[in-house]
């Protein structure tokens, strides 16, 4: 919602909400820009939210881009350099320019300067390892030992620095997902309703054509990667050079790929909600509680009602009439490293690890493998290091 126009795809608040409370950070930054980001977003909401503070006002911070919110709360970003003023400008990126490089070539040079970064992040995982490799050339140090220097501050964990804003409460509305899948699906229908098509084939014929024709389009960086974009990039470049059939079938493959891609993108909006939320270590972490939304019947009753008697209490310093949600306690292991020499493959995390030993490949080459030891076995051979390979009772090879 930062960027001007394209008030349907981005979903923008309307005229009408805007003029019933005073809305920031909307609509202020060049579609064109593509290297907006969530440092930019803080840069500019902090000191807005000082000013509101300053008024005797309550700032409230709406969702969700829950990543956008986390980088408010606490303090997570690492500043590299220094911009001559508060707004991104087109232009180049490092980043994006070292996103560029083949991934075993960008490990590689991580690997180099910030070997404990790089024994983090999986290879192929491009951004984050571009990230880590800008962040050394732009400060001189390694993006571990400023991770581990926040980590380090009062108040901080393993997630990062201190909480920013000690008296924050979150509100966290959640619906039953059948319920909320038949809401966005909807939600698609109305955008279409209201205009899409139109507003994507403007924005398109004025600023991604001449891309596309280059085969130079981007939908990583800036308002290309909102959703929707890339959805109906086919059914945008083929119009007028296609017949009528065949741009109505590729217009509802688009339709059909944003309902699925936005319902896809809710889950993992809840999902950064317990992990990031819920399941954050340490001491410094706000209450959060939860409003069920799945009955919109019910709207009075479940959330605005309860909502304001919450915030009331803590504007007034009492306890809050609701009992916050329990924070979970996560014993898994986001950066476990394992190697799994059947399927030649690096797996980072416990969750991770577990979803690939019972994937299809994965199973396919332990069959192919027990298949092979059993044929071995029938003519008399052994493995290659001279000592036949078992196996677990659970038919598990240990690796």
């Amino acid at each position: 919602q930062v960027y001007k126009g394209l008030d349907i795809i981005t979903n923008k608040v309307s005229p009408q909400e805007q003029r019933l409370c005073r809305h920031h950070m909307i609509s202020f930054v060049d579609p064109l820009v593509s290297n907006y980001t969530v440092v930019d977003f803080r840069d500019k909401a902090v000191p807005l939210i000082s000013y509101i503070f300053a008024r005797d006002k309550i700032p409230i911070v709406v969702g969700g881009t829950n990543y956008y919110i986390e980088s408010l709360l606490w303090k997570v970003l690492i500043n590299t350099k220094e911009k001559p003023s508060g707004a991104p400008r087109p232009g180049s990126d490092r980043k994006v320019e070292l996103e560029q490089l083949d991934s075993a070539e960008l490990h590689r040079r991580l690997s180099r300067v910030d070997p404990e970064m790089a024994a983090r992040l999986h290879p192929h995982d491009k951004r984050k390892v571009a990230r880590s490799l800008q962040v050394f050339e732009e400060t001189g140090i390694p993006h571990s030992e400023i991770l581990h220097q926040q980590q380090e501050e009062e108040g901080g964990g393993p997630l990062g620095g201190p909480l920013k804003y000690p008296h924050s409460c979150i509100l966290w509305l959640h619906a039953d997902q059948a319920a909320l899948d038949a809401r966005l699906e909807k939600r698609v229908d109305d955008m279409v309703a209201a205009g899409l098509l139109e507003e994507l084939r403007d924005f398109h014929r004025r600023y991604n054509q001449e891309k596309v024709a280059e085969n130079r389009q981007d939908y990583q960086h800036g308002i290309f990667q909102s959703i929707g974009f890339k959805e109906f990039h086919e059914y945008l470049v083929s119009e007028g050079n296609c017949s009528p059939e065949t741009s109505a079938l590729l217009l509802e493959k688009g339709i059909q790929a944003l309902k699925q891609v936005t319902k896809r993108y809710a889950r993992r909006q809840n999902k950064w909600v317990r992990n990031r939320f819920l399941k954050r270590p340490g001491p410094n972490v706000p209450p959060v509680f939860g409003l069920e939304v799945s009955d919109l019947q019910r709207w009075e009753e479940d959330v605005l009602k309860p909502a304001l008697a919450i915030v009331e209490s803590f504007i007034q310093g009492r306890e809050p009439p609701a009992e916050p949600l329990r924070m979970e306690q996560d014993e898994e292991n986001k950066r476990s490293h394992r190697v799994c020499e059947l399927c030649d493959r690096l797996i980072i995390g416990d969750r991770e690890w577990a979803a690939h030993t019972r994937s299809k490949s994965h199973l396919h080459h332990l069959k192919k493998r027990r298949k092979l030891e059993a044929s071995g076995r029938a003519g008399g051979t052994v493995g290659d290091s001279g000592d036949a390979e078992t196996s677990d009772e659970d038919g598990s090879l240990p690796l």
